[in-house]
C-alpha cells in the first residue's frame, strides 16, 4: 500500500526559499486542485509580463522561472520525501505562462489555453505519462508540464485554424 503524501503546512512553505517557489508562492497549499489554482495564478502574472516587458523579457522570465523551478522542485520533493508532490505547482505556473505567451492574453484565448493545458496536464497522454513516471527529479517535474503546454498549444493552433475561434 502506498503511503499518503505528507500534508503541507504554512510553516513548511516558509521554511526555505525553494519551498516558497516550488509551492507556487502559496498556491500549492490550496486544499483542492492546487495545480488548477496555480494555473489560474499564472494568468495575472502572464498579463503583467505581457504589459511590462518585451517578448524577449517575457521569455527570459519564463526561462529563469523554469531554471529556478527545477531547483525548487528538486529540493522541495527531497524535503517532502515525494519527488512530485501534488503541492509542487511551479511547473503549472511556468508552463501556463508559456501557453499564454503563444496563445495570447485575450479572455477567450486564455480560457481555451487554460482548458487545453489542464486537459493535457491531468490526462497525461504519451509522452507526458512516461516523463512523469521515469524522471523523478526537479527537471522531470518541470518537463512533463512543458510537454503538456506544447501539446495544448498544438491543439490550440488546430482549433483556431479549423474554426477561426478565438480570433
Amino acid at each position: 500500500m502506498a503511503m499518503a503524501a505528507p500534508a503541507l503546512t504554512f510553516r513548511f512553505f516558509l521554511s526555505h526559499p525553494a519551498h516558497f517557489v516550488a509551492l507556487g508562492f502559496g498556491t500549492g497549499l490550496a486544499p483542492w486542485a492546487p495545480g488548477t489554482v496555480a494555473t489560474l495564478f499564472a494568468i495575472p502574472l502572464g498579463d503583467w509580463l505581457a504589459v511590462t516587458t518585451t517578448d524577449a523579457g517575457y521569455l527570459a522570465a519564463v526561462a529563469v522561472l523554469f531554471a529556478v523551478g527545477v531547483w525548487a522542485a528538486e529540493r522541495t520533493g527531497r524535503d517532502l520525501g515525494v519527488p512530485d508532490h501534488g503541492g509542487i505547482v511551479i511547473d503549472e505556473i511556468v508552463a501556463f505562462l508559456l501557453v499564454m505567451y503563444f496563445a495570447g492574453t485575450s479572455l477567450e484565448r486564455v480560457a481555451l489555453g487554460f482548458l487545453l493545458f489542464r486537459l493535457f496536464d491531468i490526462a497525461k497522454p504519451p509522452p507526458i505519462r512516461a516523463i512523469d513516471a521515469r524522471m523523478k527529479s526537479g527537471l522531470g517535474v518541470m518537463l512533463d508540464d512543458l510537454v503538456a503546454a506544447a501539446m495544448a498549444l498544438v491543439a490550440f493552433a488546430v482549433i483556431v485554424r479549423v474554426t477561426g475561434w478565438p480570433a
